[in-house]
């Protein structure tokens, strides 16, 4: 196994984790962070650092390669309606979106991954040093699901599974087993908002990896963000399918959910299909 790991770095405190985890096992961080993205911060988490602008895909691979990077990791957000407004392609990026039928969160990722693999790139887990950051199952508060809140959660279950193997999103919004909200490209705190305007109070956020989910990027994630979002709309709970998506933060955030009344939970499908926490 190479000494080097490549990281593409998009926005959050992921990709400072990964580079500290990463780093911590001798590993030297050779990241690639984006501009208006990326905190500033990557420059002292990782060894070496070249910053570029969404769409300069011919830039990664040439940096990757000098500094001989065989092995890399996708880690961090990208907004993704900077797509439409604020993209400075070269000529790779041109020609990858071109081929691209499908231009949906996954299949963009896989396009991108495939041309670095064939460059010599391979592409591995973001979790790959971060498995103690997966969602835990159980009860994360103080605050107990109601019987009502229980039906919530499973009936926005199955709805957000379903827009996950249609790659529109992985969380929607739900109350009294009506659809308020359903995330697509403006992401999960957007989507809190729209849907918890329209429940007035009360509402449930679910939030659940895509049916064919690829580990390598675009896990689902939570953090103290999502709690302060769900509170400013009044909502109640916040329901994570558990092992299969990122929680970052976890003290503060279930300190901040105890504070507001929020009762944050990680469930699991057991062997029949039903949600057990």
């Amino acid at each position: 196994m190479s000494s080097v790991i490549g990281l593409i770095a998009g926005g959050g405190q992921f990709p400072l984790l990964f580079a500290e985890a990463a780093r911590s096992r001798g590993k030297k961080v050779v990241a690639v962070g984006h501009s208006n993205e990326s905190l500033p911060e990557l420059e002292n988490a990782a060894d070496v650092v070249c910053w570029v602008k969404l769409g300069q895909l011919g830039k990664i691979i040439s940096f990757f390669r000098s500094h001989g990077v065989e092995e890399a990791v996708f880690a961090g957000t990208i907004t993704k309606t900077r797509i439409f407004r604020d993209v400075l392609p070269d000529l790779k990026a041109i020609t990858l979106w071109n081929k691209i039928d499908v231009r949906q969160d996954d299949a963009i990722l896989r396009a991108v991954a495939g041309v670095l693999e064939k460059e010599g790139v391979r592409i591995l887990a973001s979790t790959c040093y971060l498995d103690h950051l997966f969602f835990p199952k159980g009860l994360l508060t103080r605050k107990k699901l109601s019987k009502d809140q229980l039906e919530d959660i499973r009936f926005g279950w199955k709805i957000a599974r379903e827009i996950g193997r249609l790659d529109i999103g992985q969380c929607v919004v739900v109350r009294e087993r009506s659809v308020m909200a359903v995330e697509a490209i403006e992401g999960t705190d957007a989507a809190i908002r729209r849907g918890g305007e329209l429940a007035g109070s009360g509402a449930v956020v679910v939030k659940v990896k895509k049916p064919n989910q690829d580990f390598r990027f675009d896990l689902p994630a939570t953090g103290i963000q999502t709690i302060e979002t769900l509170a400013g709309v009044k909502g109640s709970v916040l329901a994570v399918e558990a092992g299969q998506s990122l929680l970052f933060d976890r003290k503060e955030m279930t300190d901040t959910a105890n504070r507001l009344g929020i009762t944050v939970v990680g469930l699991v499908e057991d062997d029949n299909g039903e949600l057990v926490y």
